[in-house]
């Protein structure tokens, strides 16, 4: 893994590292928020939340331009505000409303914004995957200068859509990063059980392309791999396999009570002396990028666009029955 100093040497400019907080700040209150609508009964089903996981996420699309394509997993609120998709659109979605950025017929686990570049994410483990591969062979094909990124779970990574995948883009060179975020559990199984590498970065060997592990929790850490990924792929030599060690803080999904005892409490607190709506602050306020009042400013602001967001999408109506069958593939007889 890179060394701090190593990072700072690199200069990343002030106003970027202000969005990166930015974003942490506005997935973490997201989630908060969206829990607390599963809670009340306002979101149908659950949510898979992505808290603990906010720095790897946001650190990796932020490495992208806004013209690169993105796809998600189940567990893709911060990807998608990674990517830049307002929070508006996306919290309706998530209440299945027609103000959602699908209308509401995908809901929290099958949201997309091309506008963003996301195409969407994804409730099947792993489907996704090939589907980055696709967009970027068709980028490859069309000449375009965009890169794909491909998050998917260390679960998915024992899927035969990921080896076939890292496969064809590697023979092809296809301008995909795949990023594994390792949160250590496929829901209740230790990834230590069913993976057979310590390493899920090392299964870059098998397709000679580049594989590198870094800290999940820094977002630096993850936007410098990613950086030089995304640069290599831009530059037509095709993929490369990131890993980043990271931890959701909460179980697999909202109200899902397992009670298997299947992690410790040492455990998690463990991991929450690590939480990057934390760390990463505190580490820009060392770095003089920004005071602590200024960050505790910039949570006020985040949670007040996820206030906004929760209004929107309590007022935004539910789609009219007669769309039903608008988005289907075959036109129904009647």
């Amino acid at each position: 893994m890179q060394d701090r100093t190593e990072r700072e040497g690199a200069r990343v400019p002030h106003p970027l590292l202000l969005e990166m907080c930015r974003r942490i700040f506005h997935a973490r209150c997201f989630d908060e928020a969206a829990i607390e609508l599963v809670a009340s009964g306002e979101v149908p089903g659950s949510v898979h939340s992505s808290i603990g996981q906010e720095a790897s996420a946001v650190g990796a699309c932020m490495a992208l331009l806004t013209t690169d394509y993105m796809t998600g997993t189940h567990r893709s609120h911060a990807h998608l505000i990674g990517k830049g998709v307002p929070l508006g659109p996306l919290m309706a979605e998530i209440l299945g409303k027609d103000g959602g950025v699908c209308r509401g017929f995908g809901g929290s686990m099958h949201a997309a914004h091309h506008a963003a570049g996301c195409l969407g994410a994804s409730g099947i483990v792993g489907s996704s995957i090939p589907i980055a591969t696709g967009a970027g062979l068709s980028a490859a094909l069309l000449g375009e200068d965009r890169v794909v990124l491909s998050f998917l779970g260390e679960g998915a990574s024992n899927q035969g859509a990921f080896h076939e995948s890292l496969n064809l883009a590697a023979v092809w060179k296809l301008p995909v990063v795949y990023v594994c975020e390792n949160n250590l559990y496929a829901v209740s199984t230790p990834a230590s059980e069913v993976v057979a590498v310590t390493r899920v970065a090392r299964r870059a060997e098998s397709y000679a392309i580049p594989g590198q592990t870094v800290d999940g929790q820094d977002p630096l850490a993850v936007y410098d791999a990613v950086s030089v990924a995304v640069a290599r792929a831009r530059r037509g030599e095709g993929p490369s396999l990131i890993e980043t060690e990271t931890y959701r803080y909460g179980e697999h999904t909202e109200r899902l009570k397992i009670g298997l005892g299947y992690r410790t409490e040492a455990e998690i607190a463990e991991w929450r002396k690590r939480d990057p709506v934390v760390t990463f602050p505190t580490h820009l306020a060392e770095m003089g990028v920004i005071t602590d009042s200024e960050a505790d400013q910039l949570l006020a602001d985040a949670q007040h666009d996820v206030d906004e967001a929760v209004a929107f999408a309590r007022s935004s109506p539910y789609p009219s029955p007669e769309l039903l069958d608008q988005y289907l593939f075959t036109t129904p007889q009647h």
